[in-house]
């Protein structure tokens, strides 16, 4: 009966472990959350330690090899969730050139690590033996999702992008659009058998000084490209003479399935097939339907006959293959696409000619690329 009264054994004895007890549950939940806490950070920085580590092997590799990386003030950040690497520059130089990328940003989720998001505030610039090519954005982002062999996908979102290249005859190219796109994925038929990648290529909006003075029109040009390469697989980072004669004699194959182009009325469709002949020059068959070409025509064939005589000549070719401007008859086209498109002779590539119709266009020449 005491020892029920003094607390030592009865029900105010039970009251306070449990308060106890309640108390200690109270804090559970902190202590645990604690313990994940340090868990997962370790995780972090041993994944990051891990990440570090092959970054450095991967490109003392590369470097063995004659590729040299460098990323400038390197830093690796992105805990908790994420692994972030900066550079403030990012430069490849080999035997046959270099480049220089600017201010980039590569992440990739703790969770998905498969999945590598980048982005760029450039500019680009790449040297290529005689040639020098330069390229700004306002925007650039892609994302590649990689697999156990090779990948799923790759895709590259540019806006305003600005790009010239000098060194190419006879004058440098410039390109200024509005909007770049370009997605590459395995075939999904012939990955395993041809190393085929299908690619697609959009451009918005673009200004081409040079394809203005061939054309005769400065309208803006819209394109789209879907091709596959096969053979893609055999490419890797070595001197691009090297990798693309790699290409070349395991039968890589460049397939045009749709190529547009649309430059104010002027409007052309390909198709085709184009690869590498023994002295590294493009060859093969493009297939072409126009609309509003003659003048290009023209310009084409001034450069045998003569500017005037020229102009007369593509007139009539555009006129007998039905490529100029007038008005399509409605059952021909719907209202507002312009004139119908008309199936042209085969652009054949041989022996570094252009043929056209069969007749090779003067004062053009297919030099080897490499």
């Amino acid at each position: 009966m005491t020892q029920g009264m003094d607390g030592r054994n009865g029900p105010a004895s039970d009251i306070a472990r449990t308060r106890r007890r309640g108390r200690l549950g109270l804090f559970l939940p902190y202590v645990a959350l604690a313990i994940l806490v340090a868990a997962w950070s370790g995780a972090w920085f041993w994944i990051r330690s891990k990440t570090e580590h092959e970054l450095d092997a991967w490109m003392a590799r590369e470097a063995a090899a004659g590729r040299t990386w460098a990323c400038q003030d390197r830093s690796l950040t992105g805990y908790p969730f994420r692994i972030e690497l900066r550079c403030s520059a990012l430069t490849l130089t080999r035997s046959d050139g270099s480049f220089r990328l600017g201010p980039t940003t590569v992440v990739a989720q703790i969770y998905q690590p498969r999945l590598v998001l980048f982005e760029s505030q450039g500019p680009f610039h790449a040297e290529q033996g005689a040639l020098t090519g330069d390229a700004s954005w306002s925007a650039l982002q892609g994302s590649f999702h990689g697999a156990s062999e090779g990948f799923t996908r790759l895709s590259l979102v540019v806006d305003g992008p600005k790009v010239s290249v000098a060194g190419a005859e006879p004058q440098p190219i410039t390109l200024q659009g509005k909007h770049l796109e370009l997605h590459a994925r395995p075939s999904p038929a012939r990955y395993e058998t041809d190393g085929a990648v299908e690619v697609n290529l959009q451009l918005a909006q673009a200004a081409i000084p040079n394809l203005d003075a061939l054309t005769g029109s400065v309208a803006p040009v819209d394109a789209s490209l879907d091709t596959t390469i096969t053979h893609a697989t055999v490419i890797g980072t070595g001197a691009v003479p090297r990798e693309l004669e790699k290409w070349r004699q395991a039968g890589g194959m460049l397939e045009i399935g749709a190529l547009s182009l649309a430059k104010g009325v002027q409007r052309i469709q390909a198709r085709g097939q184009v690869a590498l002949d023994e002295a590294h020059r493009p060859t093969g068959q493009i297939d072409l339907r126009a609309a509003g070409v003659d003048a290009l025509i023209g310009s084409v064939v001034g450069q045998r006959f003569g500017s005037e005589k020229g102009a007369l000549v593509g007139q009539l070719v555009g006129g007998l293959l039905g490529l100029g401007r007038g008005a399509p008859r409605a059952e021909e086209a719907p209202a507002g696409s312009g004139p119908p498109l008309k199936p042209l002779p085969p652009l054949k590539l041989v022996n570094g000619q252009v043929l056209f119709s069969g007749f090779p266009i003067p004062n053009v020449r297919v030099p080897p690329l490499y």
